[in-house]
């Protein structure tokens, strides 16, 4: 597990990143930390309910991120559970690679291997500029690092993104969960650190309201 202090000069709230046993984890973990974010990581071999409990006892706004990483979302420990404990509960939930698949998948999708295996290329995807891609660039140059993927995404998600007739970004607006097939810390995705921004301000939006309202009263 680690546990670091974020390196701006305030956090924005917790991010608590169960890594999927992926080299990316710490570059990943590392644009959290530049946006603002105190990080825990925890291996995916750690209980859903036990990350579930962090994010309800936190004093400050909270968002899971679900590391990429091997094999299939089967596999992925913890992350099946987790993604619908989230939803369930309320807690906002970002999914990358791996971690999208595994949205897809607990909510009764397909996850199929794309015809062509790509691993640190950048491809252009269209995006419709809302949610988490509000104020990119459509076409936006993102870095793919997957041979799995899903063509399409159950009905409760919006797809926001595609290329080559793959599903690259989702939501679900009401339960407050995104999901990128590419790489948002990849020197490939330019606008990666806005993408994330835009998550954490979706996320957090709720809880901030709220304190602002008690704040006031």
């Amino acid at each position: 597990m680690d546990d670091r202090a974020p390196t701006a000069t305030h956090s924005t709230g917790q991010v608590l990143f169960v890594d999927n046993f992926d080299s990316f984890t710490f570059n990943l973990v590392d644009v959290f930390h530049r946006l603002g974010s105190a990080v825990r990581v925890f291996r995916n071999t750690v209980t859903a309910a036990s990350i579930l409990e962090l994010a309800q006892g936190s004093a400050v706004p909270t968002l899971v991120v679900l590391s990429p990483g091997p094999g299939q979302p089967r596999d992925a420990g913890c992350c099946l559970e987790l993604v619908a404990l989230c939803r369930e509960h309320q807690v906002p939930l970002l999914g990358v690679c791996l971690g999208q698949q595994a949205m897809i998948e607990q909510a009764g999708g397909t996850i199929d291997r794309a015809d062509r295996i790509v691993h640190g290329k950048s491809s252009a995807l269209t995006h419709d500029g809302q949610g988490p891609f509000a104020g990119l660039p459509s076409p936006l140059l993102v870095g793919r690092y997957h041979s799995l993927a899903a063509r399409e995404a159950p009905d409760r998600f919006v797809v926001h993104a595609t290329t080559e007739g793959l599903v690259m970004g989702i939501s679900d607006p009401m339960a407050r969960q995104f999901g990128f097939q590419f790489h948002p810390e990849s020197i490939l995705t330019p606008d990666g650190d806005q993408l994330l921004r835009n998550v954490l301000s979706l996320a957090w939006a709720p809880r901030r309201a709220a304190s602002m309202r008690k704040a006031d009263r």
